[in-house]
């Protein structure tokens, strides 16, 4: 089976998300976009204001969620499983 990385294509290259183990030198990769992911608030009960109270209120989170520290979060079983 293939491994498959995510990542995000940004000014001409791609950025992977999480980094491949056991990958050394050159590879030859397949790389396939994908269109953006849409989520309908309201197929799930969520209006523009309770949408906008949710984004103010978790906020405060953010600065933790986007630290480098919680990208161990992202991949946790896989990293789990290599301890």
């Amino acid at each position: 089976m293939l491994p498959s990385f995510e990542g995000v294509y940004r000014n001409g290259k791609i950025e992977l998300i999480e980094m491949p183990a056991n990958v050394n030198g050159e590879k030859r990769v397949i790389v396939t976009f994908l269109e953006p992911q849409h989520i309908d608030l309201q197929s799930r009960g969520i209006n523009k204001s309770h949408a906008a109270e949710l984004r103010a209120r978790l906020a405060t989170f953010a600065e933790d969620w986007d630290s480098p520290e919680m990208k161990l979060y992202d991949n946790y079983e896989t990293t789990k499983s290599k301890l």
